[in-house]
Formats: structure tokens, sequence, C-alpha cells
């Protein structure tokens, strides 16, 4: 199946907090104001007795009526292919979220137990959702990657990190995004997240769709696909904690695929990665803020500790961003569990106080979602 999205274009016409766990501290931001920036002054066009009047730096006059019909000619609902769905109620609007940012090592069994062990913890501190971070069992490198890598769909005794996650999240009755494993599928290696609902099913599985190959000289190179393959489909799941979206690190830097999700009406999308130490500083968190204000919605992610005399050197910093682009909750390089507050109540509110997607502009460009469409 094709990648869900491509660009057309057509001629012109809250409150949060961090816990940090036993194993490091965490950071909380404060929140940016609730006050709206206005780049432009409103001035009151005096020259009519209609108060829904503004002038524009004393020469555009803008009506309530002209505005509305501004908004028509603009077709907004063609800006999205097919139509955006309405944002479903979620099962849960207040919850807390727990993000395990975990020191990984060689040695798999140990990996799995400390997984587990924070994940326990988590939901000790009261989160219903856990996030754990891209490649979490092994060390992320080509050599690695084949050896630990299990075949999911074989079964638990074919894959003891998947059967962990399943037993912990219904034995603690939360839900897990489980960060990413290598998996094999037949003669193909790919890097795969999976998605539990608190009875411990699997409700979904993503394989990254955009393969990190970076070359930047004198600083890294990496190809993940020397040794795995791009997954095909984009991952939408509804679970006890609402409608979430699934990416892994490099696939964050392809907006239109936060574009759909969110156009799939998306709560919340879950990013696992392991940005490195030359990319890490500059785009980890701009990218996370981008794609949250951009389509207004939660982005959660969650990355490997650092670990300084790895062949990969992660940057860590798991993050929680709000549906206003506000760092909600942080943490620094070292082991962490970050438990913060998501409430959905906010989504509402900003996409009022910025109605966009009454704004876009259907009759310049559009977001066409070729899976949904092509299922219709």
């Amino acid at each position: 199946m094709r990648l869900g999205f491509l660009f057309l274009s057509s001629p012109p016409s809250s409150s949060s907090s961090v816990i940090g766990s036993s194993i490091s501290r965490s950071i909380v931001r404060t929140a940016p104001s609730l006050l709206l920036h206005r780049p432009f002054h409103f001035i009151p066009n005096r020259t009519t007795s209609s108060s829904s009047n503004f002038q524009f730096s004393g020469r555009t006059t803008l009506t309530a009526s002209s505005a509305s019909s501004m908004a028509s000619s603009f077709k907004p609902e063609q800006a999205r292919v097919p139509p955006a769905l309405q944002l479903p109620s979620p099962p849960i609007t207040k919850f807390k979220i727990g993000l395990c940012q975990l020191a990984v090592t060689a040695d798999k069994e140990r990996n799995i137990v400390h997984a587990r062990t924070a994940i326990e913890e988590a939901a000790e501190k009261g989160a219903k959702l856990v996030v754990l971070p891209e490649i979490w069992n092994s060390p992320y490198s080509n050599d690695s990657f084949p050896t630990y890598a299990e075949d999911i769909d074989a079964g638990p005794d074919a894959s003891p990190s998947i059967a962990m996650l399943s037993e912990v999240a219904r034995l603690l009755k939360i839900t897990i995004v489980g960060g990413s494993i290598p998996e094999r599928s037949g003669d193909k290696l790919y890097n795969t997240c999976c998605v539990f609902d608190a009875d411990g099913k699997l409700k979904a599985k993503h394989r990254k769709i955009h393969l990190f190959d970076i070359d930047i000289p004198g600083k890294i190179t990496f190809k993940e696909s020397q040794t795995l393959t791009a997954g095909e489909t984009p991952t939408i799941v509804d679970t006890e904690v609402g409608r979430i979206g699934i990416g892994i690190c490099y696939d964050i830097r392809f907006q239109e695929l936060a574009m759909l999700y969110a156009a799939r009406g998306a709560h919340l999308i879950c990013y696992p990665g392991a940005f490195n130490m030359t990319t890490g500083p500059l785009h980890w968190e701009l990218l996370q803020r981008a794609r949250a204000v951009d389509n207004q919605l939660y982005v959660a992610s969650c990355a490997p500790a650092r670990d300084a005399g790895a062949g990969y050197v992660a940057w860590g910093h798991s993050t929680l961003i709000g549906p206003f682009g506000e760092v909600l909750a942080t943490t620094e390089h070292d082991e962490a569990i970050i438990i913060s507050e998501i409430d959905y109540s906010q989504i509402e509110l900003r996409r009022k106080n910025l109605p966009l997607e009454k704004q876009r502009r259907g009759d310049l460009y559009q977001l066409v979602d070729v899976q949904r469409s092509s299922s219709q």
C-alpha cells in the first residue's frame, strides 16, 4: 500500500507536573501566557455605526459578513481530501501520561526487565498511558538490528519484548505505546512500534515509514536502509485514552504525516525517537512543537537515555507538548520517568482561539489522504 498522503496545488483563484523517578529528576517549563499575540493593531472604524467593523492600520476594513464570505470562498472543506474527520469524543478527557527515558544496554534480557520496572513505576504514579523509547531492547546500530529482531506475529515465544508489554498492560490496566523494537517479518527487518490496550491486546503495529538515512560530513552518517525496510501504512488507533497517531523518530520530520493524523481526528501523536547529538539540540524540541502547534493537538516523544560510550549517542530530552506548542514537561539526557497531565479540553480551546481548520485555503492547496481515498 502506498504512503497515505501527498500535496496537490491548484492555480490561485493547563497545568502540568513532572514527577522525577527514582532514576533521575525531570524538568517542568512554565507554559506561555494564554493570551494570543497579535501582530496587528485593530483600530475601530469610526466612519460606520456597526460595532463589528474594524480597520487594519487605517486602510483595509473587515466586517463580520465579509469575513464569513471570505472563509466560504476559501473552501476550507476542500483542503482535506477526503474531508477532515470531526474530532471524536475521547473516552477520558484528562489523564496522566508517563514517558520512560531508559538506558539501553547490549543485554536484551536486562533491557526487557528494566523497561517493565519503569512501566510499573509510571503506573504507580498514576499514568494511564505509558510510552517507551525507540529501539529500547537493543543497541541502535545496523549490526544489532538483525541480532535483536523479534518475529512479533509468531507469538510470545518468538517475541519476549512484546510479550512483556502485553502482560504488563493487562496487569496494570494501562495503555502502552511500546516504543519500538527491531521486527523480523520473513526476510525483512522493520523498526516497529506496538500499541496495547488495558486488556493487553495488540491494538496497532506501526512500522517506521521514513527511514533515517543521514550524512552530515564530520558529524554523523547513518543509513537505516542498509538493514531496515520502510513501513507502508500510517497508523492511527483508538484507545482508552483517545485517538493516537504513531510515528517513529525520523517520521516527525515529515509534517504531512502529522497533518494526516490530525485530519483523521487524532488527539495525540506519539513519537518514540532517538535523535542524535548533532540534530537533537537544534531540531528535537523544535519539530515536536511545530507538529503540535500546526495541528493543534498533543505531541509526546520518548527517547533513550544518553550513553556517551555507545556507537550511536542519543540526545535524550523526552518531552510532552501541548496543542498551543507549549512545553508541558521535559527532562535532560539521563534516565527519567516523566509524569505529566494531558487535558483534551485544551484542544477544543485552542481550535476555538485559532480556527485554522475553517481558514484553510482549499482553493489553493490540498492534503490528499491516499489510503482513505482509495478505501472509499
